[in-house]
């Protein structure tokens, strides 16, 4: 059984790893987002992580694998955009906790 994350702890392991990511895929933000944000996952919850990249899908993908590997489940993983859906983008706005 996979145990619960707290928001703390993805966001630590998160504002440690930051700089490697900036380097590695451009990353100007990061931060978390959904219910792991709100302290409502449960163990069985994906990771909601929204990041500021330039458009690059391989590199997306790349960073979406080693954050899977990172935390041992899920995430789901959002490039913040200007043409990104309105309603989750007010979500990510109104709820995003960013390193």
């Amino acid at each position: 059984m996979v145990d619960k994350i707290t928001a703390n702890e993805i966001l630590e392991r998160l504002r440690t790893l930051k700089p490697e990511l900036e380097e590695r895929y451009a990353l100007d933000r990061i931060g978390i987002f959904g219910s792991v944000a709100r302290e409502e996952n449960r163990p069985t919850s994906d990771i909601d992580i929204v990041v500021y990249m330039p458009p690059d899908l391989l590199k997306r993908v790349r960073l979406k694998a080693e954050l899977e590997k990172l935390f041992g489940r899920e995430v789901g993983l959002i490039r913040y955009r200007d043409s990104l859906n309105p309603y989750l983008k007010a979500r990510i706005d109104r709820e995003a906790i960013y390193v």
